[in-house]
């Protein structure tokens, strides 16, 4: 079971982490109007089509300690960045970044413009406007973003491999034990295993489902 809190832990700090990195992008993404907004809307989505050994890859490159973000690391903290679970936690967020932004960008978009035009009349701020009326009606995208960033780095195995390895208590999450389980024909550990990562996958999925259909929701309509 360590392997599986390991990865409940990996996946709450990365869920974290991209609701307070991603809602600044999502908002900027939601109203700019750079025409080549484009190219950063890509750079976003770009995970979802790389292969994770590639997304995975180049991270390693980069926090290796020939690389620029490791050579920064071991000069601040005196340790390598990869194979820690410091590096797990980069890597899943680049890796899960467009399921916590686009969410977010959705959500941010479906707020009537006359009401952040009344709130401008008003005197409120950007900044302002944004807590008080764009947040509070984008809940259920902000609950989205958290919940599908969960659980997308809760599953995760090629990039968690490649930049992490596989070391016991450090970066072996639940994805990797369930390999090795197979890998040494232990298929009843490893089906005990993956029936976890499958209830709590399902449980996820059918919590996000119900805030985006407003089934139990307290800003439900009556």
């Amino acid at each position: 079971m360590e392997s599986l809190w390991l990865s409940m832990k990996l996946a709450t700090c990365v869920a974290a982490i991209l609701l307070v990195v991603g809602m600044p992008v999502a908002y900027w993404l939601a109203y700019s109007t750079w025409r080549w907004k484009f190219l950063l809307e890509s750079i976003v989505a770009l995970p979802l089509v790389l292969p994770p050994t590639v997304l995975g890859f180049y991270t390693l490159v980069a926090i290796g300690p020939r690389g620029p973000l490791g050579k920064l690391w071991i000069a601040l903290f005196g340790h390598g960045l990869a194979f820690t679970f410091g590096g797990l936690i980069l890597a899943s967020v680049l890796y899960s970044f467009p399921f916590a932004v686009q969410p977010l960008i959705v959500s941010f978009e479906g707020v009537d413009r006359r009401l952040l035009d009344a709130s401008a009349v008003l005197g409120s701020g950007g900044l302002r406007t944004f807590w008080r009326v764009i947040l509070p009606l984008s809940l259920p995208g902000v609950v989205t973003a958290a919940v599908l960033s969960f659980a997308h780095t809760l599953g995760e195995f090629g990039v968690v491999l490649m930049v992490g390895g596989n070391l016991a208590g450090i970066t072996r999450t639940v994805s990797i034990d369930i390999y090795d389980r197979v890998q040494s024909l232990e298929y009843g550990a490893a089906n005990r295993m993956a029936l976890v990562l499958l209830v709590i996958s399902f449980a996820v999925l059918s919590f996000v489902y119900a805030v985006n259909r407003r089934v139990w929701t307290p800003w439900a309509a009556k």
